[in-house]
């Protein structure tokens, strides 16, 4: 299901009517079949009734047996029919529901993925979880309206018509008996989409505190705010389970109607039926079968009823979505695009005048640590800017090329759960001596080494069975193993003790041979041995040079990084 995938378009996403059309639109030759099977299933339901009425009249009441045995055959056949017909109409449905579902999360995930960072700024991480536990599945309900919701309208139509050739009163009660259940009906579904945006909207955001509060559990065990939280967190989800209870009780009365309006609607047509059979307007088989024509029609009308809840349900469901979808990544492409420089070239910010050159190791010093991460965003185009790539402007290059040759590996980058070689790896297909290299470049083996299984030890979600250490080093092996051309670290061994700092940092120049890598830091053991040292004073460009010289030259350098060994070194 959802084998040949596309991203709905621009015009798929501006508004939920067209998202839920897009759905069906991507697999019309299924839905087609389910119309078709369901219009076949519900007509199907009508053909005992009349075989039925045959049965009494040609073979009881004329006394004929063997009339009798050929409709009482025919009407056995008829049962395995639409018994067979509802089995392959049950499958077409689940298959078009699976596929609405599956369709819908890989559009909210590959959306997701292309936002990068913008979607952590534009969206709440509960509003995504919603929608994935949620809404998907209230959006892939409402697409059973395809199937046996066609059907229910060729099988009153066709109803109806049969009944036309009976009694035309009967008949004309029957087409305004159902126009009638839907007004009935209306309002009610007019409620569940109100209600429900609201609920909705206080599901998205009770989901992304929890998130929160999950996220920062470790925290707030230590400072002792744990309960404070839980307490908040209950009582907001006592006002939705609230909430929650005024979207049931409208969904409860559209059961119910569901069930009991056909019911009454059925009880009135039998009445009016018996009437004329009393007076032999129309024969004891003409009443069983008008009966059982009517009693098929509840079918039709539950799914009538049924469906219009679902689809007022997708609606709101589809209207999160869509607005997800349309959400445009921070970092577009210019239209007037240029191509990446085709070999190692100068970044260059011009906000604060640092450049990153080719083939060198290059560390970035700065007394506010978000200067020097401002400027890497720049560099690594995860924020507007001016920045330059061998003269062109960043912005200009394609994502694309930038993400694949530009690496920026923040000191708190996520963790995804995966086994140690997954997590590693990253979206790449690398092999274990790949994995391995990139684990002792980044002094991390020791951390395999502690888990069980090797390579195929599991990491748990957000590295939490790691220390603060341990999970830094995972990052610095996952950004080593991906060998980009350019890579921007963000303070990669601001939790390291001494020595495994200078062994970081040795290995990771030996692995960065040639390449371009950017460190930010204040550590002196770090800069001891970096090419270049770019010093920034209020986030501009104060001072370039080796570490040594700049511990001469600069007062303000040196008492930056001096942790007891400046004046050794200056020595």
């Amino acid at each position: 299901m959802g084998e040949a995938f596309t991203a709905p378009r621009p015009a798929d996403v501006r508004g939920p009517g067209r998202f839920l059309w897009w759905l069906v639109a991507a697999q019309r030759r299924r839905v087609a079949l389910g119309a078709l099977l369901g219009s076949s299933w519900m007509v199907s339901l009508a053909v005992p009734p009349y075989l039925l009425a045959h049965a009494i009249d040609d073979g009881l009441v004329a006394g004929d047996a063997g009339a009798l045995a050929v409709w009482v055959a025919a009407l056995l056949g008829a049962g395995v029919l639409s018994a067979a017909l509802a089995v392959a109409r049950h499958r077409t449905m689940t298959k078009v529901r699976m596929d609405a579902s599956f369709r819908t999360i890989r559009a909210v995930v590959r959306h997701s993925a292309h936002l990068g960072a913008t979607l952590g700024r534009r969206v709440d991480a509960g509003e995504v979880v919603a929608i994935g536990v949620a809404d998907v599945q209230v959006i892939a309900q409402s697409l059973t309206v395809t199937g046996p919701g066609v059907g229910a309208v060729v099988a009153y139509v066709a109803v109806a018509a049969v009944v036309l050739s009976i009694s035309p009163p009967l008949a004309l009660v029957v087409l305004c008996g159902v126009p009638l259940l839907a007004v009935t009906v209306g309002p009610l579904l007019r409620r569940i989409e109100r209600t429900g945006a609201g609920y909705r909207e206080h599901q998205g955001a009770l989901t992304t505190r929890l998130v929160d509060v999950l996220d920062g559990l470790r925290v707030l065990n230590g400072l002792g705010g744990k309960d404070r939280h839980a307490a908040r967190f209950g009582a907001e989800s006592r006002e939705l389970c609230e909430r929650g209870y005024r979207v049931g009780a409208a969904a409860s009365w559209v059961g119910a109607l569901a069930g009991g309006l056909p019911a009454l609607f059925l009880a009135v047509v039998t009445w009016l039926a018996a009437r004329p059979a009393a007076t032999g307007a129309i024969t004891v088989g003409d009443l069983v079968a008008v009966h059982g024509y009517v009693a098929v029609l509840v079918v039709p009308v539950a799914f009538f009823i049924e469906g219009g809840g679902d689809v007022a349900r997708a609606v709101t469901a589809a209207r999160r979505v869509v607005r997800l979808l349309a959400l445009t990544h921070d970092h577009a492409d210019d239209p007037a695009a240029v191509a990446a420089p085709p070999s190692p070239a100068t970044l260059r910010d011009p906000g604060s005048g640092v450049e990153v050159a080719p083939h060198r190791l290059t560390a970035l010093v700065s007394s506010r640590a978000a200067d020097a991460a401002e400027v890497v965003d720049r560099l690594g185009r995860f924020a507007r800017s001016a920045a330059t790539w061998a003269g062109a402007p960043l912005a200009a290059v394609p994502l694309g090329r930038v993400r694949d040759r530009i690496l920026v590996a923040d000191h708190d980058a996520e963790l995804f759960a995966g086994s140690v070689r997954e997590v590693v790896a990253g979206r790449r297909d690398v092999d274990d001596d790949a994995v391995r290299a990139a684990l002792h470049a980044a002094v991390a083996t020791d951390v395999v080494a502690a888990l069980p299984g090797g390579l195929d030890a599991r990491i748990t979600a957000h590295g939490h069975n790691l220390s603060g250490g341990q999970r830094q080093r995972v990052r610095l092996a996952r950004a080593l193993c991906a060998d980009a051309e350019v890579l921007l670290a963000v303070e990669p061994t601001s939790a390291l003790d001494a020595h495994t700092e200078a062994t970081l940092i040795s290995r990771l120049r030996a692995a960065r041979e040639g390449r371009t890598t950017l460190v930010t830091t204040t550590s002196p053991l770090v800069l001891d041995q970096v090419d270049v040292v770019v010093y920034l004073v209020d986030g501009a460009v104060r001072a370039v040079g080796a570490h040594r010289d700049l511990l001469r030259s600069e007062p303000g350098y040196r008492a930056l990084v001096s942790r007891g060994v400046a004046e050794e070194a200056v020595g």
